[in-house]
């Protein structure tokens, strides 16, 4: 067999794993359809923020926060992390107004809990509900019934539930790139759940049971890890029957993206040192994933090059086809429609981004939380 047809087979069967991947994984996501309830169930809830010199993202985004529309029993508690800026006057503004605002104050820092895992801890032991509904200061509810849709997902075990935290539209092309990682990587991780393999959640937001996460000893497992509050510990403590994704727009959060490429890549690194510390079986699957996605395009010049240049564009044919139609459907539900008209860019910027942040693998994490 000659060098050309080695390759050419090679292209063959790294598209057919692809192909697995979002037919098996991310249609799900696409051609997702909530289920529908006989009726809705309204649990109390404990709304957990920590904050560390955020006194203008709560400012603007906490208000959002606190105007849910919920009639059933909630809190909203803000743990002021060691802030050195206006944050305290501004909670305390907020306070007046809101009475189901409570305020923790910290003052001195953990000592061998890195990240923000100790203030995160703090906040679900004052909580005063079992459903405990995560969100950053820099994230604000995309409505005002993110509260009662995300809790509304805790029926028949669910102990987890899995939001989408989307980033706000900007011009520009780092606001697309940021878009588009959020959008790859919810598209992984949703997809997944739907599949029964649950193995991340973002922290902007997220929601689960309090005696699940003393249950498990909270972070104490990953306490000497800077991040990983949000996926670190939804992989250890999630399965395919106590975790629910929740899609519903109405249930996103919207996050501030960064402004600058530098900042965007160092928060890239940052989260990406966390990934060795999953579980084999999803390390195997999402470097499988990642693996064949970076072949792919080397793969098809080479063919194109070496063996038969229409039958390898038959293959690029058929992979495009089928994830044409899976990002245009799961764009549209995760609402990144604006995105799709650059599919092919997307693509390829794939390759490009995995050589990006392939050193994060050997990379020692930082220890700062923000």
């Amino acid at each position: 067999m000659s060098w050309g047809a080695v390759i050419f087979y090679a292209l063959v069967a790294v598209t057919l794993v692809q192909l697995f991947y979002y037919l098996y994984f991310f249609r799900r996501v696409a051609f997702y359809k909530e289920r529908t309830k006989d009726q809705s169930q309204q649990h109390p809830v404990s709304v957990v923020i920590c904050a560390r010199d955020e006194d203008e993202n709560l400012a603007r985004n906490l208000p959002g926060v606190l105007v849910q529309e919920y009639p059933t029993t909630n809190e909203v508690i803000v743990v002021n992390d060691n802030s050195v800026d206006d944050s305290k006057y501004i909670l305390a503004e907020l306070k007046k107004t809101f009475k189901k605002l409570h305020i923790v104050d910290l003052t001195q820092e953990a000592k061998m809990i890195a990240g923000k895992k100790f203030p995160l801890s703090v906040g679900i032991k004052e909580a005063k509900h079992e459903i405990v509904l995560l969100t950053d200061a820099d994230c604000v509810p995309a409505s005002e019934k993110w509260m009662f849709k995300m809790q509304d997902a805790f029926v028949n075990g669910v102990e987890v539930a899995l939001g989408y935290g989307a980033y706000s539209k900007k011009p520009g092309l780092l606001n697309k790139v940021i878009r588009f990682e959020t959008f790859h990587t919810a598209l992984q991780f949703f997809g997944y759940a739907l599949a029964g393999q649950p193995y991340m959640g973002v922290g902007r937001n997220l929601a689960y049971k309090k005696d699940l996460f003393f249950r498990n000893k909270g972070f104490s497992s990953i306490n000497h890890i800077p991040s990983g509050d949000d996926d670190l510990f939804i992989n250890k403590v999630s399965n395919k029957k106590n975790t629910a994704v929740v899609l519903d727009k109405d249930a996103f959060t919207v996050s501030k993206p960064k402004e600058r490429w530098k900042d965007w890549i160092r928060q890239k690194h940052r989260h990406y040192t966390t990934g060795k510390f999953y579980r084999r079986s999803h390390k195997l699957l999402l470097a499988l994933y990642t693996f064949t996605q970076f072949l792919f395009y080397p793969l098809l010049v080479a063919a194109l090059v070496t063996y038969n240049w229409w039958m390898s564009l038959i293959v690029l044919g058929v992979k495009w086809m089928v994830q044409s139609i899976i990002w245009h459907k799961a764009m549209k539900r995760l609402n990144e429609s604006d995105l799709f008209p650059l599919f092919i860019f997307w693509d390829l910027w794939m390759f490009f981004y995995y050589l990006l942040f392939m050193p994060t693998l050997w990379r020692k994490p930082r220890k700062n939380w923000s």
